[in-house]
């Protein structure tokens, strides 16, 4: 009998202080190959920072994270805890692609160069085979013929997509979202909404972290609902949208509610 394949991503039992304050309390969660997770919650839950922890931005202070079955070493303890192998993170990091808030392009290079710098210098791919899959991923996104446009000549939502392009040209195992359309205005949102859902259809591992309930019921296949650092409540998103068992999660969905 063959073994089975380990999650993409894996947390267990995380703690995350920033000082005497909290954030995290003991949160595990598991991203499956081919699924999309949705992490919700108030401002302040937690969500943010533990997708950054995932991407080992931030150093948590107990639990274990695991990357395709391989944890993550570490030394010292409490606070004192970072990452032991530098080399480790970078192969992590550079499999785990995270799209920001904000866009983060460079405004000195063109879309095409944002999207190809990565690849090129990280990874130290081949600059001609590195263009074609970086265009590739412009058409994808639909802003193929911005390519040669300077990201001040492109709207939020035509960034947006410029960052989504060059996460993907990095060949990722896994996409992180932390909340990629809330610097948005709402008929530039769903530019950005609608390729993230394609992303879903196509079977991309994906941890999207987002106030828009909307999109969070859409494109996952779990949905993780944060209260105050704690799992409060986990499940399908016809589970959680549909019948909440949380008095604190009715309370949260009461007011934004998928249509």
């Amino acid at each position: 009998m063959t073994e089975p394949t380990p999650p993409v991503i894996e947390i267990r039992d995380l703690h995350k202080s920033f000082g005497t304050l909290e954030v995290l309390k003991g949160v595990s969660l598991s991203a499956p190959s081919g699924h999309a997770i949705s992490l919700i919650g108030s401002s302040g839950s937690g969500k943010s920072t533990l997708l950054r922890c995932c991407n080992l931005l931030e150093d948590s202070q107990s639990g274990e994270i695991l990357f395709n079955g391989e944890p993550i070493r570490w030394r010292g303890e409490g606070m004192a805890r970072r990452p032991a192998d530098a080399k480790q993170v970078t192969r992590v990091r550079t499999n785990l692609s995270m799209v920001f808030q904000s866009f983060n392009l460079w405004s000195h290079m063109t879309i095409l160069e944002n999207v190809m710098e990565a690849p090129v210098t990280v990874l130290g791919r081949p600059r001609d085979e590195v263009e074609a899959s970086a265009r590739r991923y412009l058409d994808q996104v639909g802003i193929g013929d911005k390519a040669d446009a300077w990201p001040a000549q492109l709207s939020g939502g035509q960034q947006q997509r410029a960052a989504i392009a060059r996460a993907l040209c990095m060949e990722p195992k896994a996409l992180l979202f932390d909340e990629p359309t809330s610097a948005l205005d709402p008929e530039l949102e769903q530019e950005v909404v609608r390729v993230i859902k394609d992303l879903a259809a196509e079977g991309r591992t994906m941890i999207v972290v987002t106030h828009d309930m909307r999109m969070a019921a859409d494109v996952a296949d779990h949905v993780i609902f944060l209260h105050q650092g704690k799992i409060e409540e986990e499940g399908t998103p016809e589970a959680l949208f549909g019948n909440p068992t949380s008095e604190r999660l009715k309370g949260f969905l009461s007011h934004s509610v998928p249509a």
